[in-house]
């Protein structure tokens, strides 16, 4: 290990008496945090009105079950493995410990200090047992779950009084594709600060992990091409091939107009793919993948309301394999073939139903209606809304989640970086060469630059 990321220990614990009044009064039912990060908040709001969780619970409860998992996920666990045994030692001797567990939660192993490893046996953080926010509340490997990038947690921030000792820290290694977390590394020490390094140490980990998830989901890509490629040789329908998360990697000329996303322009790189903005068609293509994951002959067909349509468009979906490994599913628009997929309760038109988006001021979590967000912008693990009450934090930290959610309800994706309320546009700006920029109505007039390729889709849904 480098020594840009050399675990130092720092012997004073972070003790926090305006954490603890803080946790005291949240958990009484009071939603004003005053000094409580905003990450913190938010994860003792899910703890509280989602979750449910006692914040007296003494012990995690046990794994239940041991959940399905693919040949990357086992590859991760051993590289996360291999990681935390080369810095058991180091953990151990400032008297900590460093785990791994997965997707739900669920320790798979730890190592580090005896005595600590001890003491973290009688609140059960061991193998075998659960770590997730649902079961035990606010924690290190439970909330970098829920999130994005190193998250520390320390003292009475635990949202169970009973782990308010514990100072630890955790991050998600994310499958690349849909960003849907595989397992989490973690670092804790008992009644004393964590090392400096360790979040760096954690991120430059993870960070490492994923490069071969990332080079796996490229080749993954080319491989869906073509796939696609040969299909489109063989068939006259519109066609369009997408990924295991919904998104598309390539489509037709045809398939481009009622998908909103560039024609024959392939997207190999899992970043630069393209969110179609069509709900049904991501719950199709994933509904698919999971049926595809218990039998690879499944094909499957359903009816989506695309981009311009009045009336829903048949599709049938077919998923495609490499090497025995699911890859995506390419898409026929117009066609029946295969097992129909269960349809949603309610009308099959989507409707724009009232919703509030949730987001932090001063620590103070805030709903807000939907018209009063201009523009909602990534930074970093982050996503700000821009607001009639100004510039605020969004709960949700994926732009991707917050699209598909809004999709519906007159929001567009015009960057990767940018994601408007199509209703709140008051000009639209063209520069020297050609590029876009709208011009947003709110008090500061800001403008949201528009990426080369989703110009197309912006054209159409101002009617330009």
């Amino acid at each position: 290990m480098r020594d840009t990321h050399r675990l130092e220990p720092i012997p004073v614990h972070p003790g926090g008496g305006s954490v603890l009044t803080a946790w005291e009064r949240f958990v009484q039912g009071e939603d004003h945090v005053p000094g409580i990060r905003p990450l913190v908040a938010i994860s003792w709001h899910r703890c509280r009105e989602q979750y449910q969780v006692d914040p007296h619970l003494a012990k995690a409860p046990v794994a239940v079950a041991e959940p399905d998992h693919t040949p990357e996920h086992d590859v991760v666990f051993a590289e996360l493995g291999f990681r935390a045994a080369s810095v058991a030692h180091e953990v151990g001797s400032l008297g900590g410990a460093v785990t791994v567990a997965d997707a739900t939660g669920r320790i798979l192993a730890e190592w580090g200090d005896q005595a600590t490893l001890a003491r973290a046996g009688d609140s059960n953080l061991a193998p075998w047992f659960c770590w997730s926010e649902r079961a035990v509340g606010t924690n290190g490997m439970g909330t970098a779950l829920e999130t994005h990038g190193p998250v520390p947690i320390r003292g009475a921030e635990h949202w169970c009084q009973a782990f308010h000792s514990w100072a630890c820290a955790g991050v998600a290694v994310r499958d690349v594709v849909t960003r849907e977390p595989i397992a989490v590394l973690n670092i804790c020490c008992w009644r004393r600060q964590l090392p400096a390094s360790a979040e760096s140490w954690l991120a430059n980990a993870v960070t490492m992990t994923q490069d071969s998830l990332k080079r796996r989901a490229r080749d993954s890509g080319a491989e869906l091409v073509a796939a696609y490629t040969q299909a489109r040789a063989r068939s006259g329908t519109a066609l369009a091939a997408v990924d295991t998360a919904g998104k598309v990697v390539v489509a037709d000329d045809v398939a481009s107009v009622l998908l909103g996303v560039p024609a024959c322009t392939p997207a190999v790189d899992p970043t630069l793919r393209w969110n179609p903005g069509l709900p049904e068609l991501i719950t199709a293509a994933r509904y698919a993948t999971s049926q595809a994951a218990r039998n690879p002959d499944w094909v499957g067909s359903t009816e989506i309301f695309a981009r311009l349509a009045d009336e829903p468009t048949s599709v049938s979906i077919r998923p495609v394999f490499t090497s025995g490994r699911l890859i995506g599913n390419l898409v026929s628009f117009g066609a029946s073939d295969g097992a129909e997929l269960p349809q949603a309760e309610g009308p099959a038109h989507p409707r724009v139903q009232p919703r509030r988006l949730v987001a932090m001021r001063d620590n103070r979590m805030v709903l807000l209606r939907l018209p009063e967000v201009s523009f909602a912008e990534s930074q970093g693990n982050n996503v700000w809304l821009a607001t009639d009450e100004g510039r605020l934090r969004a709960a949700s930290l994926s732009l991707d989640k917050l699209d598909s959610e809004l999709a519906d309800a007159g929001f567009l994706r015009v960057h990767r970086r940018y994601l408007v309320n199509l209703s709140r546009v008051r000009e639209i700006e063209r520069g020297l060469k050609g590029e876009l920029s709208l011009v947003m109505d709110d008090r500061a007039d800001e403008m949201v630059p528009v990426s080369r390729r989703n110009a197309p889709a912006v054209r159409r849904a101002l009617h330009l």
